[in-house]
């Protein structure tokens, strides 16, 4: 096995190294997303207008999922896997950016899945607004060779479209969009739509073309809509749309608490992670509740909750009643690189630093980002340092142990102190000033990047999870876009989650 980012520097893709084959699988010419262009914002612009003036998702997707009801999908929504009581399956988050950051993860993704039974994509499937005409290059080309099928859950991005695109390639849904009634003149819903961002009349000519990539039996799937749930050998493997918001609404809360009935264990997927960046984030329902509610029931029996939209690996073993249940934040399946030196020191539900992982590393984090910004800001002398510099600052900071030791000539020095301030380090919870929590809060809601670097290493990741009667292994393997992780995709984490 190789070596992990926790192991050296080279494990972490640093260091001059072969570039990985993933090129070749690159479409021509690639399409580079900034989140930095105007164009770019305004096509989005969905998320902002429902902050605004309400939000629309959740009578959009009850008449999504009504037609999907007319159209034969099961009531219960429950995909029923024929598979033994030993399998695995793929989980990867975030994954449509169509370039670079997206395509380094394929070579790993496939040989580790090789044998898997199926996949999920938890949330975002397509960047920037999720238009059909993107799923040509952003998901039937670079999956055309796993060879099972893939699931998926929408992310706030699918949405900015109402999620017809989506709707058509998962759930075979090929009538035109459900059309919301006209709000009466000049008040918020009104405004809303004048305003809304909404489908090219041409979008999806290609479609057709796309789906022949992934046109073999064992590749197709159906599912009976943007919320389900598949039971699969011992376990329930229940999927929640949170739409642009980060929320359910009560139809599908109702749906949830369901489906979460009965004592077989159950994994949560889920667009937003109900633990991110030392938070807790419990999912609010409308009507009351909230999704962590109904996974923290010890009658539901739920043992994992999985989360994407966040760009990077977090996980949170938390006690809850004598019993732990892993929440995971897996979305570096493709798009630009959220970092983790912003997280601060966790003490949260119980769950300290001892028990916390991440990926990348938080002074993997703070190197990659100071190279970015010194690049971009023509000041590398001032702003790049070392991952030995990065990994030192980080832990005088948070008064850890980093979970890779720097190199022996690793000085932490005003410069270094200086730089990893002004990118939104984390700190000590006892330690945090009225200065600190301002320039974290700003840098991780501005100044995280629109579009990373185009060069390894790109600190993206996957899971695979292998399920047995007593157990789920679950494992985080890392891609940095450098061959040698391509060729032998380092684990970056492992957990058994037992299941009795």
């Amino acid at each position: 096995m190789s070596d992990s980012s926790r192991d050296t520097a080279q494990g972490a893709g640093w260091g001059s190294a072969e570039h990985g084959a993933y090129r070749q699988l690159l479409p021509a010419p690639v399409e580079k997303i900034s989140w930095l262009n105007p164009r770019t914002l305004w096509a989005a612009r969905n998320g902002v207008l429902a902050s605004w003036f309400g939000d629309p998702t959740g009578r959009t997707r009850s008449r999504l999922v009504a037609r999907q009801s007319e159209a034969g999908a099961r009531a219960d929504k429950v995909v029923r896997r024929d598979v033994p009581e030993r399998f695995s399956f793929m989980v990867i988050g975030d994954t449509g950016e169509g370039d670079d950051s997206q395509y380094a993860v394929v070579p790993g993704f496939l040989k580790v899945g090789q044998d898997t039974d199926f996949a999920v994509i938890a949330s975002d499937v397509i960047y920037p607004v999720g238009s059909a005409d993107d799923y040509g290059t952003k998901f039937f080309r670079p999956y055309q060779d796993y060879p099972a099928p893939i699931y998926a859950i929408p992310g706030n991005h699918d949405w900015y479209e109402d999620l017809g695109a989506f709707m058509r390639v998962f759930c075979a849904d090929a009538s035109p969009p459900v059309p919301e009634p006209a709000p009466r003149p000049l008040t918020r819903a009104w405004w809303r739509g004048v305003l809304w961002h909404r489908p090219r009349p041409t979008d999806g000519q290609h479609l057709a073309d796309a789906r022949k990539l992934r046109s073999a039996p064992g590749q197709q799937a159906v599912q009976p809509g943007p919320y389900w749930a598949i039971d699969a050998g011992p376990v329930r493997i229940v999927g929640i749309d949170t739409g642009l918001l980060g929320t359910v609404d009560a139809e599908q809360g109702a749906w949830l608490r369901e489906v979460s009935r009965g004592p077989k264990p159950k994994i949560l997927i889920t667009g937003s992670p109900l633990y991110v960046d030392g938070e807790h984030h419990p999912c609010a329902i409308d009507g009351g509740g909230t999704v962590d509610d109904i996974v923290r029931d010890p009658e539901h029996h739920y043992v994992a909750a999985i989360g994407g939209d966040i760009h990077n690996y977090q996980r949170y073993p938390v006690d809850v009643d004598g019993r732990t249940v892993q929440y995971v934040v897996s979305g570096g399946g493709g798009a630009f690189m959220h970092a983790t030196h912003t997280i601060p020191r966790v003490s949260i539900a119980n769950v300290t630093e001892r028990d916390f992982r991440c990926y990348p590393l938080r002074g993997d984090s703070l190197a990659f980002y100071s190279r970015l910004y010194g690049r971009r800001l023509r000041l590398r002398r001032f702003f790049t340092l070392t991952e030995s510099e990065a990994t030192a600052v980080v832990a005088e900071r948070l008064g850890i142990e980093p979970g890779r030791a720097p190199g022996p000539d690793a000085r932490v020095t005003r410069r270094t102190r200086l730089v990893a301030s002004l990118l939104g380090t984390g700190g000590r919870p006892d330690r945090t000033s009225r200065f600190r929590l301002p320039v974290r809060k700003i840098y991780t809601q501005l100044f995280s990047p629109g579009s990373a670097t185009y060069s390894p290493p790109f600190f993206k990741c996957f899971l695979r999870l292998d399920v047995t009667p007593e157990a789920v292994r679950l494992r985080c393997f890392a891609a940095t876009g450098n061959r040698a992780q391509e060729l032998d995709p380092p684990v970056e984490d492992e957990v058994t989650i037992p299941l009795k």
